[in-house]
């Protein structure tokens, strides 16, 4: 039990540095049983400042931006908890923005829907755990954050209700260190958010070579869905990945591709979606790890609908000098049409401004096939064979 204990504190406290280099598991557990000098510990929450119990932000009304936290001196973040009424999906988790800033800058270092940052896609609420993020009973409403987020001059925390409802109640704990100064090569947080609808090739949704077409082949990443693209120096340490598949069809047969300081070709090209995610054969199951796993997948035809995958570097973080550009297929050469969406997480060594997230209009979610579209394709698919009402559905039709 000792021995065990050991490597999960061990596992624990190398969750993320605080500067551009790694802690070693021994420094870091040095760390804890070290006695500090000049670090307080210090809390931003939406208690009832009148000693009642009404702990929380209240009647945050439709494009109304309140501020969280704002901190002033060098610091850094530990720890975010928060939990929001109305559950969803009366209150859209994808329509309030979450921004944060670091060292009074006006653009924010992190822009994303709330949902989406902690891990919880379209407009839903499930339970899920990782080691920096995880979304807690009741029902995952509780949306927890255990990433690092250091700063030198200050920080502020806001959100904004982007929603056509007001956000009946909010409370929040946002954790942090007060020092007197920021450490050597102060590494920021940052994260982003995208979604895009992809567009599938011009000769249909040839996924593995069902539809009697040349799949193609695509060494540079043409076409493909975006992660995460910036300058700087940094690392890249993880993503919460969504995708909505309107077809029973394998999704994740494409590649996932890493361009590191400009380079033409990807520097690190993966073998498969699932691969990155750390699984294998196209999975269809629940499965939590600390660093990667799948937090959701569709209960409906083979994998037919919304699938949640999450993938941290902890032990592996991308390092970059001057730019980083990950992206990944939708299909094998792009082939398919996917509701794709994603927050990808990393350090700089300089807060830096974010591509603008796609607005309301374009977060709008695609609806959920089901089987009565099923039904009706078959209608179609009848139709277009000749109507013939014996016909068992897989016939091939003749050149």
């Amino acid at each position: 039990m000792k021995k065990f204990n050991r490597q999960l504190l061990l596992g624990t406290m190398m969750l993320l540095p605080f500067s551009l280099t790694s802690l070693s598991a021994q420094s870091a557990l040095e760390n804890l049983t070290t006695i500090k000098e000049g670090v307080k510990s210090k809390r931003i929450s939406s208690y009832d400042r009148s000693g009642g119990n009404n702990d929380r932000f209240e009647n945050i009304e439709p494009g109304e931006t309140r501020t969280l936290a704002e901190i002033e001196g060098a610091g850094c973040i530990n720890h975010i908890w928060i939990t929001i009424s109305p559950e969803a999906p009366e209150l859209n988790r994808s329509d309030i923005i979450l921004r944060m800033y670091w060292d009074g800058n006006e653009y924010p270092s992190v822009e994303s829907p709330i949902g989406p940052f902690f891990g919880q896609g379209w407009d839903e609420t499930y339970p899920w755990v990782s080691l920096p993020l995880a979304a807690s009973p009741v029902k995952g409403n509780a949306l927890v954050s255990y990433f690092k987020m250091p700063f030198a001059k200050g920080a502020k925390i806001e959100i904004e209700n982007q929603a056509d409802i007001k956000i009946g109640a909010f409370y929040y704990y946002i954790d942090y260190t007060e020092q007197e100064q920021a450490g050597p090569s102060l590494a920021y947080f940052h994260a982003w958010y995208n979604q895009e609808v992809t567009q599938a090739a011009p000769e249909g949704e040839n996924e593995w070579g069902i539809l009697p077409a040349e799949t193609g082949k695509n060494p540079l990443g043409e076409r493909n869905y975006k992660i995460l693209e910036t300058s700087g120096k940094g690392h890249y340490v993880g993503v919460n990945y969504f995708v909505n598949c309107p077809t029973p069809v394998w999704y994740g047969e494409g590649d996932d591709m890493f361009f590191i300081d400009g380079s033409e070709k990807p520097v690190l090209h993966g073998t498969g979606t699932e691969d990155y995610f750390n699984s294998s054969w196209c999975p269809n199951e629940l499965y939590s790890h600390a660093y990667f796993g799948y937090a959701r997948v569709p209960d409906q035809l083979m994998w037919m609908g919304r699938t949640h995958c999450f993938r941290f570097h902890i032990e592996d973080p991308v390092y970059f000098d001057k730019s980083l550009l990950f992206t990944i297929e939708h299909g094998h050469n792009n082939v398919l049409t996917l509701e794709m969406a994603s927050v990808a997480y990393w350090y700089q060594d300089a807060p830096v401004r974010l591509e603008p997230i796609p607005d309301k209009e374009a977060r709008r979610l695609m609806p959920v096939i089901n089987m009565i579209d099923i039904h009706r394709w078959r209608h179609e698919w009848r139709k277009n064979m000749g109507g013939d009402s014996n016909l068992w559905g897989n016939e091939l039709i003749q050149e």
